[in-house]
């Protein structure tokens, strides 16, 4: 049995230029998925498989500022909502902080990749193991464990570098990291290296680097070598790739939920709705009716 990490790295840098406009004033993680805020599902599906410290890894001060006054006790708020026995919102805002969580940050003062963003930590890191979620993915799964639990379950059986996977078409892999030598055992897919956005006469396999990730520290340390990959930036499917060269086995996990983009304002409003109906039963039966009125 391996021991699985207790911190998680969240990149929040990066301009969010697919959400505009709202993101020209509002950070990402601040839009909300039925009222709670992207990033508050982030570090609850954290907290859910039992880690300890969260690490943001912020582009500027007022970045690192939204964070920070989210992420902070409120009591004159909780007294206020208190006094005035507004029980559901008083229970809303004392689940923002899970309970034992603790708040680091680390600054990516320019744009080079998600892999330098990591590399900020590393000071914060030290040599424990970590995971990487990036926030713009929400992944869903209502009757049953969250994403990096699971992810956390298969790294407790066979240590090396987890993550998450999906399967797509061989034309679509040329977006993605794609898997090399894979042999898939049931929802495991054991791999022995990774080609970020390969050619399409390139592709090796259908299996897709999507995150989150449960990393070694050895990954941390072979980070500075990574050189700048075909986008021009320090990727960390490099330095995934980079320390299975050298002996670290990959696996990836074919999760059991649902993934949205929140990156994208089309998956955004889709998570809003399947959030929203399945959490409102009066909402569902006026959806309902919408449809009928609407065919």
């Amino acid at each position: 049995m391996y021991q699985k990490p207790e911190v998680c790295i969240l990149p929040v840098a990066g301009l969010s230029t697919r959400n505009l406009p709202t993101t020209k004033v509002l950070h990402k993680g601040f839009m909300t998925l039925n009222n709670i805020p992207v990033i508050q599902y982030a570090v609850d599906c954290c907290a859910e498989a039992g880690f300890k410290e969260i690490v943001f890894i912020y582009s500027d001060e007022a970045c690192k500022h939204m964070f920070e006054t989210y992420f902070a006790p409120a009591p004159e708020l909780e007294e206020r909502l208190s006094s005035q026995n507004k029980t559901e919102l008083l229970k809303t805002i004392q689940k923002i902080i899970p309970e034992g969580m603790k708040f680091s940050f680390a600054c990516q003062s320019e744009p080079k990749g998600n892999g330098h963003a990591i590399l900020m930590a590393k000071d914060i890191i030290g040599e424990r193991d970590f995971a990487v979620m990036w926030v713009d993915d929400v992944y869903l799964n209502p009757h049953g464990k969250g994403i990096m639990q699971q992810l956390c379950d298969v790294y407790e059986k066979t240590g090396g570098m987890v993550e998450n996977i999906m399967e797509f078409k061989r034309e679509d892999m040329v977006r993605y990291g794609a898997l090399t030598g894979v042999e898939r055992d049931g929802n495991i897919v054991r791999a022995h290296g990774m080609v970020e956005k390969p050619k399409l006469e390139e592709v090796p396999s259908n299996y897709a680097s999507m995150g989150p990730y449960i990393i070694p520290n050895v990954v941390m340390q072979v980070l500075p070598e990574v050189t700048k990959g075909s986008n021009g930036e320090i990727n960390l499917t490099d330095a995934i790739n980079l320390a299975a060269q050298r002996g670290m086995p990959i696996y990836g996990v074919l999760a059991d939920v649902e993934r949205y983009d929140c990156g994208t304002n089309a998956d955004l409003l889709k998570a809003n709705i399947r959030l929203s109906l399945q959490k409102d039963a009066d909402l569902r039966t006026w959806a309902r009716d919408l449809l009928k009125n609407m065919d």
